[in-house]
């Protein structure tokens, strides 16, 4: 039963109740001995016949009490229904996904991952102390792959540029999803997980901004130690063949066969 029917039936109740209430007190004063037939038998008793519609309205009025009892009771239960609704849909999955792509592009990184083993590792054979004892053209291959170590550092870094800023559409769009379904929320439940969505997303572009401030400070300490690290083999070279005794040695030398 709707509370509409119940409203409509327990407003009909209290018009016969009031009617059945006036009847009553109108016939209560009118009461009168019972009259008797001519041949003995009682035909009508007033103070009966009211006494009889008194308790009907009573009766009616208790009616009417349960039914406001039961309309309370449904109305209850209908706003405990829509807290307990659950959204239609959900952006979990949405946000989720983006977060995972971020993370595969940071386990993707070139050359130096994510790593503290993988950092010392690339330090001691690419960086720092120069081994004087190599070769030129190892030299040279060190130099290179210091390079190719920075470029592909700005490269990692770039496309972690492009992902936060083609994130940046998938979250307006479902900001702007949850604000609006924020509008129609229906109860407790759907507004908490509303509240919840938003965080998420939130999280979600905090994750993006440390992921791209990482990746570009990784692309910057390469360069950097790179430029370090061929600073100090340059003076390292430049003292040694001027450190008289174990650098420079002049000796004879033959421009023409024979001389």
């Amino acid at each position: 039963m709707t509370p509409r029917c119940l409203a409509g039936r327990r407003l009909a109740g209290r018009r016969l109740a009031a009617a059945l209430l006036s009847a009553a007190i109108v016939l209560t004063p009118m009461m009168a001995p019972p009259a008797y037939a001519q041949f003995g038998g009682v035909v009508f008793d007033p103070s009966n016949y009211a006494q009889n519609v008194m308790t009907a309205a009573r009766s009616l009025q208790q009616i009417n009490n349960q039914i406001q009892q039961i309309e309370n009771q449904t109305q209850s239960l209908i706003n405990q229904a829509k807290n307990l609704a659950s959204m239609p849909y959900s952006l979990v999955s949405t946000i989720t996904a983006q977060i995972q792509h971020t993370e595969q592009l940071i386990t993707q990184a070139q050359r130096i991952a994510y790593s503290i083993s993988s950092i010392d590792q690339a330090f001691t054979s690419n960086y720092g102390a120069i081994n004087l004892n190599l070769s030129q053209q190892q030299m040279v291959a060190q130099a290179q792959q210091r390079w190719q170590t920075s470029l592909a550092g700005l490269q990692d870094a770039m496309r972690m540029q492009a992902t936060v800023v083609g994130n940046i559409t998938t979250a307006r769009s479902n900001v702007t999803a949850l604000g609006t379904s924020s509008q129609s929320a229906s109860g407790a439940l759907q507004v908490g997980q509303i509240s919840n969505q938003l965080l998420i997303q939130i999280s979600q572009q905090l994750s993006d901004l440390i992921a791209l401030e990482a990746a570009d400070g990784r692309a910057q300490a390469m360069i950097a130690a790179s430029k370090a690290t061929g600073q100090n083999q340059g003076a390292t070279q430049m003292q040694t063949f001027l450190t008289p005794g174990t650098g420079y040695q002049p000796g004879t030398v033959k421009m023409f066969h024979g001389n």
